[in-house]
């Protein structure tokens, strides 16, 4: 510790000197008479004095309350001014003790200290939290300058006092918080940061009424989506705007702001419960790895990205087809994570010269193969690029990995590869048999992932609903009662890390999907979250079942066996039925050669001869305006 050092807050500085003096002389002359202090005690008070201007303000240093911000103190300062001035004054009375025994001065009466520390804590004290009572009086809210709206926040917990803390440091936003409401009956009648817990959810109703609410903030960013949705109903009623904080995955990395609160869609109501992950577990399978992602400017591949970088590796390759996508990725990463190695490439899986040039150069730990094709339907018109893209990439991607020593790669998969009634499943059941064969051919962790349909996906359900609401209706729907699990993109990717870090080789891994959603209610909420009833200002169509449309869609074939793993939403495949070997070459290869062929007919008809539960050819022709 350097002279200067203890110098650098000099103002506080002074001030706990000329207490530290002035404590030190109070506490003998309110323990003793003024008659007995001014003839016994005068040179032990200036030794008293003396020795606390030297141990108290090094104490003091040592704790680091020359270091602290006083202006955001809180219980956690307290108790740390608590102890540094306990173990000072401990300090001062072992050496006041021990001179006292030595016959250099009267002792000095145990009181005093004890007088000396209770003062001492007041006036350190009393400082400290007096700069956060001036500075918070210089943050008092002030309203604009006019237009402000009055808000109501869902949640008085610790993100709901966080929100109002922005709304009332920023006066600028013109968002006013008026009062909370909240389901735990503890905090009713009580005040968050001067703001009042008007009643419970099941009461905003009224509050909304009584308090003249303009906008809504829900401020739970782990309510599960029957809550979202009540208070959703109720906003609609009321014809009142509403937004949410984000979810788990979108907090992971970054920072609760307003300025984070964003519009509700249609994730929110059908946001799960949060997942568990073993960090210790992902990050050892990441953290300082050369990680390498195809298909990265993909949405699931561009937040394998995101999430991946987050776990410190040494070096991130970003392998993709699509240059713009590719770009815009990589910019964002970028800007966030500046001092990560960050590998830009442009390439095709197909071209296995360019993969060998590729993985040569940056020679991968752990690789993540998103790239595919995954659109059913377009799948279903261009069967020559599902074969080639999805299985010959796929092969080419496995064959240059185990090439050159890549430890760990995880393939992404699909649910809709069990029992396939598409080209584009059918194309991604034979990618699964590749990697494990590969992984049962050289006992390295190759596995699968496979997972549902993944809700903001480019081509999914949403996307689609909402250019269809846009146009003024319909929204087209196959059936009814059609029903199909359903993810977000951050919550799939984060279970894809943890299933990628319990890989031994040779697995499939299940993410827990919870249950099947009707795609009829898709469409009604996302029609009435955009301000419209269905049925009355956007009709929805049902276009019928077509030979090969499944009501239901499953993770697995009928009969095969599955076992629970380390973790609660992931579940290990026991026994995958597939084909291996030199018999799984031989196909692969003749399934290329017809696609270079242009022979769909074959290749559709090969697939249903090869995968158990496959029905390619009874699927029609697609029409690309319904969904599922």
């Amino acid at each position: 510790m350097s002279f200067r050092d203890l110098w650098r807050d000099r103002y506080l500085l002074y001030l706990d000197l000329a207490l530290i003096a002035i404590i030190g002389v109070s506490s003998f002359v309110l323990r003793l008479e003024l008659a007995q202090f001014f003839l016994d005690y005068i040179p032990t008070t200036l030794i008293l004095v003396l020795l606390a201007l030297v141990v108290k303000p090094l104490v003091y240093r040592r704790f680091g309350l020359y270091r602290r911000v006083w202006a955001y103190a809180s219980i956690a300062e307290m108790r740390l001014i608590i102890i540094a001035v306990t173990i000072a004054s401990v300090i001062l009375a072992a050496i006041l003790l021990a001179l006292g025994m030595l016959g250099w001065f009267v002792r000095v009466p145990f009181t005093v200290y004890a007088i000396d520390w209770l003062l001492t804590i007041v006036a350190v004290g009393g400082i400290r939290f007096g700069l956060r009572l001036l500075t918070e009086n210089q943050r008092r809210p002030r309203r604009a300058s006019g237009g402000e709206r009055n808000v109501l926040v869902v949640g008085a917990g610790d993100a709901g006092a966080l929100v109002v803390r922005e709304l009332q440091k920023n006066p600028q936003l013109n968002l006013m918080p008026v009062a909370f409401v909240d389901d735990d009956l503890t905090k009713q009648e009580h005040e968050v940061h001067g703001i009042p817990v008007a009643g419970t959810i099941s009461d905003l109703a009224f509050v909304l009424r009584s308090q003249l609410i303009d906008e809504v903030i829900v401020a739970i960013p782990s309510a599960p989506g029957s809550l979202v949705r009540q208070v959703a109903d109720v906003c609609r009623s009321a014809d009142i705007p509403f937004r949410t904080m984000p979810g788990l995955y979108e907090l992971i990395g970054g920072v609760v702001s307003v300025n984070r609160l964003r519009e509700v869609d249609i994730t929110d109501l059908l946001r799960r419960e949060s997942v568990a992950v073993d960090r210790e577990r992902v990050g050892a399978s990441l953290g300082g790895k050369r990680v390498l992602i195809t298909g990265a400017g993909g949405s699931i591949a561009s937040e394998l990205c995101r999430q991946v970088a987050r776990w410190g590796p040494s070096e991130l390759v970003l392998l993709g087809h699509g240059e713009n996508s590719i770009f815009e990725i990589l910019i964002e990463l970028e800007e966030t994570w500046p001092s990560l190695p960050i590998h830009a490439l442009i390439a095709d899986v197909r071209d296995i010269e360019r993969l060998r040039q590729i993985f040569s150069t940056h020679h991968p730990d752990v690789v993540f193969h998103a790239a595919a094709h995954k659109h059913v339907k377009m799948m279903q018109m261009n069967v020559e690029e599902a074969i080639t893209n999805n299985i010959q990439g796929t092969r080419n991607v496995v064959q240059v990995a185990l090439d050159t020593n890549v430890d760990r790669l995880v393939m992404i998969s699909t649910d809709k590869a069990v029992q396939p009634s598409s080209v584009m499943g059918a194309t991604k059941r034979m990618a699964e048999m590749i990697v494990l064969d590969a992984a049962n051919r050289s006992g390295r962790s190759f596995s699968v992932v496979r997972f549902g349909n993944v809700l903001g996906s480019r081509g999914s359900v949403v996307p689609l609903f909402k250019r269809q609401i846009a146009a003024g209706g319909p929204v087209t729907v196959t059936h009814p009662d059609i029903e199909r699990f359903f993810m977000t993109i951050p919550e799939a990717v984060h279970l894809v890390l943890q299933a990628s870090a319990m890989g031994q080789g040779r697995e499939v891994f299940l993410l827990n999907m919870g249950q099947a959603v009707r795609i009829m209610d898709l469409a009604e909420d996302l029609i009435r979250l955009s301000g419209l009833e269905p049925g009355q200002d956007i009709e929805i169509v049902f276009s019928g079942l077509r030979p090969g449309d499944k009501l239901t869609e499953t993770l697995w074939d009928e009969g095969a066996d599955y076992e629970d793993t380390s973790h609660p939403d992931i579940t290990r495949l026991v026994n995958e039925d597939s084909i291996n070997g030199e018999r799984l070459h031989q196909i692969v290869d003749e399934l290329i050669n017809l696609a270079r062929e242009g022979d769909a007919t074959a290749v559709t008809q090969m697939l249903d001869d090869l995968i158990p539960g496959a029905a390619i050819r009874s699927t029609p022709p697609p029409d690309l305006k319904t969904i599922v």
